[in-house]
């Protein structure tokens, strides 16, 4: 077996193992690759987890092999490891999450081969208040995130309308999230119903491209907007996670320019960033993200939202009766002798 590695971190001392472990074979990818991926990337990552109840998803043996959720705190985690007791409906019990507020955290998590990093949408300290809203725009192939793009465009107009920033980000994976931060008094009965509100409102608008239907059926070819993640039981993939894909790729904020130039040319690839593109970029433009740390931002009454919608499908409703209505005051066109013969010798 191999002798662990001994580092200190932060004043921690820390057993660092198997760190020529190939975690992602497509690359040859380390498990100690992803340790200092995580190492560089803290500054701009831990302010977005401090806080929040984590979900980690370990893949002990790589990104091909069988990989597990994990809400409650291990029991062998180091008394450093700070946690927040949260009460699970579902499970009928308390679950100790891990709070990642700290470098060490972060290393001793990566160390355990969580290569994803799943927060709360709410801190743990207020668990029952979301700080943001969240849309996860998920593509049924032959659609990708160019038609993602354009959902997502689509997403910023509606909230341009109310006054609020919003703030886009691949998920890593397939699609992506488009975020708009509150930082005020709110729920997520609220935040919830708002989203769907938001995504039938699209789907109303623009049914050849945009489903908020849950069913995978009705999904191919096109994009579906999911509001559900709005929830104090969901999570959504943090900003600058790793994702267990075939490449190190991870969830990257964007530039409104950017998805507007991956619409234009229709280029997927654009969108695509591995570990070491995340840094550099972070380098170079800083925290894409910071906003949603602070800003402060009210949700809109859903009421004003409702009334866009109804007006929209009344409209609609409207011009479809007065389409039948002219079909049916139309004259009907007489059929000829000619054409009657013509047909009854074929």
């Amino acid at each position: 077996m191999p002798t662990p590695t001994i580092v200190e971190v932060e004043g921690r001392k820390l057993k660092l193992s198997n760190l020529d472990k190939v975690l992602y074979p497509a690359t040859g990818f380390t498990k100690g690759q992803v340790i200092d991926y995580i190492v560089h990337i803290a500054p701009a990552l831990l302010p977005h987890l401090v806080g929040r109840p984590l979900t980690m998803k370990r893949y002990p043996e790589g990104v091909d092999h069988p990989y597990f959720f994990e809400k409650n705190a291990p029991m062998h985690r180091p008394d450093w490891v700070k946690t927040a007791p949260i009460w699970s409906e579902g499970n009928q019990r308390t679950v100790n999450y891990i709070l990642a507020n700290d470098l060490a955290t972060l290393v001793w998590i990566a160390n355990l081969a969580s290569l994803e990093l799943h927060p709360s949408l709410s801190l743990a300290a207020h668990i029952e208040t979301p700080t943001m809203i969240v849309f996860d725009l998920d593509p049924g192939p032959p659609a990708n995130i160019v038609q993602c793009s354009q959902v997502t465009i689509w997403v910023r107009a509606i909230f341009d309308h109310f006054g609020l920033q919003s703030f886009p980000k691949t998920s890593g994976s397939k699609g992506m999230q488009i975020y708009i931060p509150l930082n005020t008094k709110t729920t997520y009965e609220e935040t919830k119903r708002f989203a769907h509100a938001v995504a039938r409102l699209l789907e109303q608008e623009h049914r050849e491209l945009v489903v908020s239907d849950m069913k995978k059926a009705v999904r191919a070819n096109k994009v579906f907007v999911d509001w559900s993640q709005n929830d104090q039981h969901k999570t959504t993939i943090a900003v600058y996670s790793l994702r267990a894909r075939e490449r190190p790729t991870a969830s990257t904020p964007i530039t409104w320019e950017e998805v507007e130039q991956t619409l234009k040319k229709k280029d997927a690839q654009r969108l695509v960033f591995e570990a070491a593109d995340v840094l550099k970029r972070v380098e170079k433009m800083g925290d894409l993200f910071e906003p949603l740390l602070k800003l402060k931002q009210k949700l809109p009454q859903l009421a004003g939202l409702g009334a866009e919608v109804e007006k929209k499908v009344e409209k609609k409703e409207a011009t479809v009766v007065a389409l039948a209505a002219q079909a049916e005051s139309r004259p009907r066109a007489k059929k000829s002798k000619t054409a009657s013969r013509a047909r009854r010798k074929v």
